[in-house]
């Protein structure tokens, strides 16, 4: 993680601020209604019903949380602790709770604004709803343009080159494998998955998210089980600095409760995407009766993104004390060393191991989410589905691009209209406000007429 600029802080405020205006305007609905959501999620109650759309919900959720779920939640966590001290945490949790609403709402309206495609699939998100939603069609359609844009950028940058990276370089730190090689090897994996299409994706995701994901967690919790006597001091630790500020050895020792924060907000934002407009593009293409019961699911890859894998790393981190660790050159651990340290101190070697491979598999499913985001974006501008063949196939070949060279430019450039997609989808989210609102009444409305079971008028 990189120092925070001035403009990245401001965004993070408008961020966190759409978050609790959100929040307030529906009355605390995505924090009341979480189990309900969560139980949805996993239903498969409306499983053989005829809806539209071209994958479950599950399964739309799961392809969100596989571009969302990356290298942030291993290496951003710790670098944010490190850098932040471990008072991050409890503002990363904050970050969180209040994102739900977010995702919940720019799901509920890609949904609503949805439309078919040439070949009767399903095209949604924030460019849609800004084009369809919005009174003034001229700037909808304007600020749905610069949306695409910064979506396609973000895709080949860090959602391509910046993740092939990452791969090749734990491969090669691990295993001694060559860069041009892994490259290869990635650009064939993804190419045989994301040349299928949404239901490739969405199938693969649906069964490697849940199983990396489950793995890793578990790992985490026996870390944290072997350490059970140091989770109070753990947990203590992190509330302490949250206000009282606190950080690592080394050169950020002695960071304030402003640094805490700072990278903590930053920390739950970009690893969930709250916000940014990417997961909506996923939710589009599910089958569902109703937006809000899509914001529902959605709105649970915030929670188990950043609540749960996220705070499994901080935990571990936190329980085994290496937060205060330094390299042989005195330097204090961060980034993903930080948490294979973490995780060698309660599994030994197979900790590192499992961080190593946690690291390989959530940078590639996040290469294969991204893909989707930036093909329907380009299909949005272009106004044609037949530029996804063109645009899947380049895809893959920068993904060996991405393996073989360290690309900081156009990472940061990218990193920095990662930041920029929120703008537009942001000003869509707090302009159709009300229309999220009134979805959401209208739901409550038919769930308790049919005693659960919902379908929209």
């Amino acid at each position: 993680m990189q120092e925070i600029s001035g403009f990245a802080s401001y965004m993070l405020i408008l961020l966190v601020g759409t978050g609790v205006f959100l929040t307030f305007r529906l009355r605390f609905l995505p924090i009341r209604k979480l189990g309900y959501a969560i139980k949805l999620a996993f239903s498969k109650k409306h499983k053989n019903k005829k809806q539209a759309g071209d994958i479950s919900a599950f399964q739309a959720l799961m392809t969100s949380l596989a571009a969302t779920i990356g290298t942030a939640n291993i290496a951003g966590v710790a670098t944010a602790i490190a850098i932040g001290g471990p008072g991050a945490v409890f503002w990363m949790w904050i970050t969180a709770v209040f994102g739900m609403a977010t995702k919940f709402s720019e799901c509920v309206l890609a949904v609503k604004y949805r439309e078919k495609g040439e070949n009767g699939s399903m095209r949604g998100g924030p460019m849609y709803a800004l084009e369809k939603g919005l009174g003034a069609k001229r700037l909808g359609r304007f600020l749905a343009v610069l949306f695409c844009v910064f979506t396609i950028t973000a895709s080949f940058g860090i959602g391509n080159m910046a993740q092939a990276n990452s791969v090749s370089g734990a491969a090669k730190a691990a295993f001694g494998l060559d860069p041009l090689a892994v490259g290869i090897m990635l650009s064939v994996m993804c190419g045989l998955v994301i040349l299928g299409g949404i239901k490739t994706i969405a199938k693969f995701a649906s069964k490697v998210v849940p199983l990396m994901g489950g793995l890793y967690i578990l790992a985490g919790l026996i870390v944290i089980a072997l350490n059970a006597d140091k989770i109070g001091e753990g947990l203590a630790n992190i509330f302490r600095a949250a206000f009282s500020g606190q950080a690592a050895t080394g050169a950020f020792a002695g960071a304030s409760t402003i640094a805490a924060m700072r990278y903590g907000v930053a920390r739950g934002v970009f690893s969930n995407e709250a916000g940014l407009g990417s997961a909506p593009i996923a939710a589009a293409a599910a089958k569902t009766d109703h937006p809000v019961r899509q914001g529902l699911v959605s709105m649970t890859g915030t929670f188990f993104d950043t609540l749960i894998i996220c705070t499994i790393t901080a935990l571990v981190i936190a329980c085994t004390g290496t937060w205060e660790q330094a390299d042989a050159m005195g330097n204090a651990l961060t980034g993903a060393p930080l948490t294979i340290a973490a995780f060698c101190a309660g599994l030994s070697d197979i900790g590192g191991y499992v961080v190593t491979i946690g690291l390989m598999l959530f940078a590639f499913t996040s290469i294969l989410g991204w893909s989707y985001y930036g093909e329907k974006s380009l299909e949005y501008l272009v106004r044609s589905e037949r530029a996804a063949i063109i645009y899947r196939v380049l895809f893959c070949i920068v993904v060996i691009v991405g393996a073989v060279f360290p690309l900081e430019f156009v990472w940061n450039f990218a990193d920095t209209a990662n930041v920029l997609m929120a703008v537009p989808n942001l000003i869509c989210l707090l302009a159709l406000s009300g229309v999220v609102v009134r979805e959401t009444d209208d739901y409550r409305r038919n769930m308790y007429k049919n005693q659960g079971k919902t379908t929209k008028k």
